[in-house]
C-alpha cells in the first residue's frame, strides 16, 4: 500500500560516479593549487591596468622584481616610479576576512601618486556602499609621502570615513600608509635616504624590572594611566567645528556637562603596571599569551558611549579605537581582546567596560616611544549615513619604567643609487628588491578566526545536529502534528533571527560562483575557511544533497526562506487570501530560476565581479545581511518579493531563486527517497498536491525533488487519519473491528446470563428483555 525509504532512481549509479569524480577533481585542484597560493597577484593585476592610472604620464610597466615584487613604471625610457600591491607588504584583511588588494604607485621621492582598488570581497561594498565612495577615499591619500611625514612629525591624511564601511576603509587607509613606508625604505626613496645614515642614537626600551605594585592614584598621578574625559558638550562642539552641517544639526541630547565617555589607557605588558591594575592571576594569564617583545594595553571606559561598539561581534574588528604611532596604525581584532571584570588597583573606580588589547606581532610598535589611542566617535546623520570625528589620548610611558641601551652597530647598507637600480636594470632581469624582514610567526588567519567564533560555531553545529535528528526521526514527529508544527516554527525563528540577522550566515549564489571561479584559477582552501559559519553551512549542504537534496537548506536553514514562510504564516492568520497558481502556469514559471542561474554562471566565467553585482536578483543581502538598511530601490525590491509571498507562499523560492536552482542540479544525485507515498496518491487522492506549500507534488502524485523544500507537510498528511483517505479508511476499519470486538456487540441468546445493553446505555438482565414492539 505504501512505498517507504528507498534508493532513488534519479541520477543512477552513473550520476553518483560523476559526482564522486567531480569531488575528487575539486580536491585535486585544491591540493595542486596550494603551492601557487603564496605567489603574488601583482603581475595579474598589472596586466589589466593602464600604467597612467598608477603613475601619471606612464606608458608601460617593467617586469616585477624581487620578493615581494615591485614593478618599475616608465614614461618612455625614463623611470617614473614604482608599482606594488599592498597585500604583498602588509596585512590587508578586511571585514570579509579576505585581503583587500590595492595597486599603489610611488614616485622617486616615495610619494603616493596613484592607487587603484583592484580586487576585494567586502560584502558592504559589493552590495551596500557604492564603490565610488571607496575610490574617493583612496584618492585622498594621493600626494602623501610617509617618509617626509615621519621626519616632520605629521600623520597620515585625515580622509573622510565612508559611512557604513568603517572597517573596510580603515584597513585600506592603514595599508596604504604602512606599505608605502615599507616600500620607500626598501628602495631607498626620498631625499632623506641620500643624506646617509644618521649618527647612532641611544635606544630606549621598556624595563620589565622597574617599578612596584602601587595604587590607582599613584598610577594616574605618575602618568602610567592616562585619561581622556569628554562631555556631551565637548562632542557637540567638536562636530559643530568639523564643518559637517548635518552632524551639527543633530547634537547629542542631554545635559552638556554629562559624561559622554571617560576613557583610560595604560601599558599593562610592563609587569609593575600590569600587576597593579590586573592583579597577579590576571597578569600571569596575559603574560602567558604574549610572545617575546609583544605588548598589550588596557582600555577602560564609562559613560554613554562605548569604545568597543558592536561591530566586532559580527566582523571581529573593533572600529572605534586604534593605536597610532608615527605612520603605524594598529587596529584590534576580537582574537586579540580579553575582557576584564574589574581593576585590581586599590582605589580604582568601577568601569562600564574594560578590555585588554594585545598589539599584533607584525606591527612596528615601540611602547618606549610616544603613541596615542585614537577614539572614533560616530553620529548618525541619516538612515544610512554617519559622520565621524576622532579624539586622541596621548600616552608616554614614564621614564622610571624605561632603560637606555647603547645603540647597535651600524649596518653597511647599499647606497641609494645602487638600490634604485631595480628600475634601471629591470629590462636586464636584475633583482633590486630583497625580502622584507620575516614577521613573527602566528597561526593562519582562518584558524584565528575559527577560534574567535567558537560559540557561534557551536550553535550552528547544534542546529545542524537538531535538523539531522528531525529528518532521521521524521516518522515519529509527523505523527504528532501539533508538536511538529511548533518545532518547525521554532527552528525557522532561530534560522531567521540568529543565523540570519545576528550571525549573518546567509548562503548566496555568489558563493557558488566564487567556488567555481576558484577551481579554474587559483583555488585556496584558506579563502573558503575565512568564514567558519558559511564554510560549515556549505559542508552540511553538500552532505544533505547526497541524502535529501536541496530541501534541508532551502526549507530549514535559509534565513530568507524562513522570513518568507513566517511572513506568510502571519498573513494567513490575518486572513490574507492565498493564490493557487494554476499547474500549467506553475510549470512554466519555475524554470526561470534555472535560467537566472545559468546566466549568472555564464557571466562569471568572463567577469566574477559583474556576476556578483547581477546576483542582486537575490534579496538576501538587503533583507538579511543589511537588515533593510539600504537604498530605497533595493528595499522596495525585497519588500515586493516578500509582498508576493504573502499571497503565494515562498514566491521567490519557487520561481526566482538562483541558489535554489544551483542546489537542485547536484541534488538529483541523492541516494534515497525519504518521503513516503501511497499508490493512491494522485489517483484518486490529490490532497498532497493541493496542500503542498510550494506545489512540488505533481497532480499524478509524484514529488518533484528539484522543487521540494522538505517541509514534511506531505508526510504529516501521510499519517493523518482525519485528512488522508488511505488513513481514514484504515481508521474506519480499525474502529469497526474495535466495535465488533466490544462486549456490547456480543450476541445474547435465550438461556444465557449475558446482560443486554439498551439504547440509552442501561444494562438489564437478558431474561427481562422486552419483545420487539408491534409495527
Amino acid at each position: 500500500m505504501h512505498r517507504g525509504i528507498r534508493p532513488t532512481r534519479t541520477g543512477g549509479g552513473l550520476g553518483r560516479l560523476f559526482g564522486a569524480l567531480l569531488v575528487a577533481l575539486s580536491l585535486a585542484v585544491g591540493i595542486a593549487a596550494d603551492g601557487a597560493a603564496a605567489t603574488s597577484r601583482l603581475p595579474q593585476f598589472l596586466a589589466k591596468l593602464n600604467p597612467s592610472d598608477i603613475v601619471p604620464g606612464a606608458d608601460r610597466f617593467g617586469p616585477p622584481q624581487g620578493e615581494p615584487p615591485i614593478a618599475p613604471v616608465y614614461k618612455g625610457d625614463t623611470l617614473g616610479g614604482y608599482a606594488y600591491l599592498t597585500s604583498d607588504f602588509v596585512n590587508t584583511v578586511g571585514y570579509s576576512g579576505k585581503p583587500i588588494h590595492v595597486v599603489v604607485g610611488l614616485d622617486l621621492e616615495g610619494t603616493i601618486i596613484g592607487a587603484k582598488l583592484v580586487d576585494h570581497h567586502e560584502p558592504i561594498v559589493l552590495i551596500g556602499i557604492p564603490e565610488r565612495k571607496v575610490v574617493d577615499f583612496i584618492a585622498g591619500y594621493v600626494g602623501f609621502n610617509p617618509l617626509k611625514a615621519a621626519i616632520s612629525g605629521k600623520t597620515a591624511p585625515e580622509v573622510d570615513i565612508v559611512s557604513g564601511a568603517t572597517v573596510t576603509v580603515l584597513v585600506i587607509g592603514e595599508s596604504l600608509t604602512r606599505s608605502a613606508a615599507r616600500v620607500a625604505r626598501t628602495l631607498g626613496l626620498g631625499g632623506a635616504a641620500a643624506e646617509g645614515p644618521a649618527a647612532p642614537q641611544p635606544v630606549r626600551r621598556v624595563d620589565p624590572q622597574a617599578g612596584e605594585i602601587t595604587d590607582w592614584q599613584t598610577l594616574l598621578g605618575e602618568g602610567s594611566v592616562r585619561r581622556l574625559h569628554l562631555s556631551i558638550g565637548d562632542v557637540n562642539e567638536a562636530f559643530a567645528a568639523s564643518g559637517n552641517p548635518e552632524a551639527a544639526r543633530r547634537p547629542e541630547p542631554g545635559d552638556p556637562e554629562k559624561t559622554f565617555i571617560d576613557l583610560y589607557v595604560a601599558l599593562v605588558s610592563q609587569p609593575a603596571i600590569g600587576r597593579s591594575l590586573l592583579g597577579e592571576a590576571e597578569y600571569d594569564a596575559l603574560a602567558s599569551r604574549l610572545k617575546p617583545h609583544q605588548h598589550a594595553i588596557l582600555v577602560a571606559g564609562t559613560g554613554i558611549y562605548s569604545f568597543k561598539g558592536s561591530s566586532y561581534v559580527r566582523g571581529g574588528i573593533f572600529d572605534r579605537i586604534q593605536v597610532v604611532q608615527e605612520l603605524e596604525t594598529i587596529r584590534f581584532r576580537d582574537r586579540l581582546h580579553r575582557r576584564v571584570a574589574a581593576l585590581a588597583a586599590e582605589g580604582a573606580p568601577e568601569f562600564k567596560e574594560i578590555g585588554i588589547f594585545i598589539i599584533p606581532g607584525q606591527t612596528e610598535f615601540n611602547p618606549a616611544e610616544p603613541w596615542r589611542l585614537q577614539l572614533l566617535v560616530q553620529r548618525a546623520i541619516g538612515a544610512l549615513d554617519k559622520a565621524f570625528i576622532t579624539f586622541d589620548l596621548a600616552y608616554t610611558l614614564p621614564d622610571r619604567y624605561l632603560r637606555v641601551e647603547s645603540p647597535p652597530p651600524t649596518a653597511i647598507t647599499p647606497a641609494p643609487a645602487e638600490r634604485q637600480q631595480v628600475g634601471a636594470a629591470a629590462d636586464d632581469g636584475a633583482t633590486g628588491v630583497g625580502p622584507l624582514p620575516e614577521e613573527s610567526a602566528e597561526p593562519p588567519l582562518w584558524e584565528r578566526i575559527w577560534r574567535s567564533k567558537v560559540v557561534s560555531i557551536g550553535i550552528l553545529l547544534a542546529m545542524i545536529l537538531g535538523l539531522t535528528f528531525i529528518f532521521f526521526f521524521q516518522d515519529f514527529l509527523v505523527k504528532r502534528p501539533v508538536l511538529f508544527d511548533r518545532l518547525r516554527l521554532a527552528f525557522l525563528a532561530v534560522t531567521l533571527f540568529w543565523l540570519g540577522w545576528v550571525a549573518q550566515a546567509q548562503l548566496s549564489v555568489v558563493n557558488v560562483l566564487a567556488f567555481a571561479n576558484a577551481l579554474r584559477t587559483e583555488f585556496q582552501w584558506s579563502s573558503f575557511l575565512m568564514d567558519p559559519l558559511i564554510f560549515i553551512l556549505w559542508f552540511a549542504v553538500a552532505a544533505a544533497l547526497l541524502f535529501w537534496g536541496r530541501g534541508p537548506f532551502c526549507g530549514w536553514l535559509c534565513p530568507f526562506g524562513a522570513l518568507q514562510e513566517l511572513a506568510n504564516r502571519v498573513a494567513k492568520r490575518f486572513g490574507v487570501p492565498q493564490v493557487k497558481v494554476p499547474w500549467g502556469l506553475h510549470e512554466r514559471l519555475w524554470p526561470i530560476k534555472y535560467i537566472l542561474f545559468l546566466v549568472l554562471f555564464g557571466v562569471s566565467l568572463g567577469s566574477l565581479a559583474l556576476a556578483e553585482r547581477l546576483a542582486e536578483v537575490e534579496p538576501f543581502k538587503t533583507a538579511i545581511i543589511l537588515r533593510f538598511m539600504r537604498e530605497w530601490w533595493f528595499v522596495a525590491f525585497a519588500l515586493a518579493l516578500l509582498g508576493a509571498g504573502l499571497f503565494i507562499e515562498r514566491f521567490f523560492c519557487r520561481y526566482l531563486c538562483p541558489l535554489g536552482a544551483a542546489l537542485a542540479i547536484p541534488g538529483r544525485l541523492r541516494m534515497f527517497d525519504w518521503l513516503k507515498r501511497y499508490k493512491e496518491c494522485g489517483n484518486p487522492c490529490m490532497r498532497c498536491h493541493n496542500e503542498c506549500p510550494v506545489q512540488a507534488i505533481h497532480p499524478e502524485g509524484h514529488i518533484n525533488p528539484n522543487e521540494c523544500i522538505s517541509c514534511l507537510h506531505c508526510q504529516l498528511l501521510y499519517y493523518h487519519d482525519q485528512k488522508c483517505p488511505v488513513m481514514i479508511q484504515r481508521r474506519i476499519k480499525r474502529e469497526k473491528r474495535a466495535a465488533l470486538s466490544s462486549p456490547s456487540m456480543k450476541p445474547v441468546g435465550p438461556g444465557t446470563d449475558e446482560a443486554r445493553v439498551t439504547r440509552n446505555g442501561a444494562r438489564r438482565p437478558a431474561e427481562s428483555a422486552p419483545a420487539a414492539p408491534d409495527r
